[in-house]
C-alpha cells in the first residue's frame, strides 16, 4: 500500500473537505481511508499502486482549490498500540 499526502491550500471548512475527497474519489476509485482537514490544509489517501501527480494537480487545480504538493510513501499497517503487524 502506498500513503500519499497532499498539501492543499484554500479549504475553509468541513464542506471544503467532502469536495476535496470526492475529487480524490472519483479521481482514484481504489482510494482508501481518504481523509482531508481544512486546519492542517492536507489530504491524505491509502492506494494500491502510485497515484498520476500530474491528474491529481489537475483536478484539484480544477476545483478551485490551490494543489501545493504531493508525497507518496509506503504504508505500513500498524497493529495494536501503535505496533507494526507481524506476517
Amino acid at each position: 500500500m502506498i500513503k500519499t499526502t497532499v498539501r492543499i491550500n484554500g479549504m475553509a471548512c468541513s464542506m471544503c473537505e467532502a469536495h476535496i475527497c470526492d475529487v480524490i474519489r472519483k479521481l482514484c476509485p481504489q482510494a482508501k481511508k481518504v481523509s482531508a482537514s481544512h486546519t492542517k490544509a492536507e489530504a491524505s489517501f491509502l492506494t494500491e499502486s502510485a497515484v498520476d501527480e500530474d491528474a491529481l494537480r489537475k483536478a484539484i487545480d480544477a476545483t478551485g482549490y490551490a494543489f501545493v504538493s504531493c508525497e507518496s510513501v509506503p504504508y505500513e499497517k500498524k497493529g495494536l498500540f501503535g505496533r507494526k503487524q507481524s506476517e
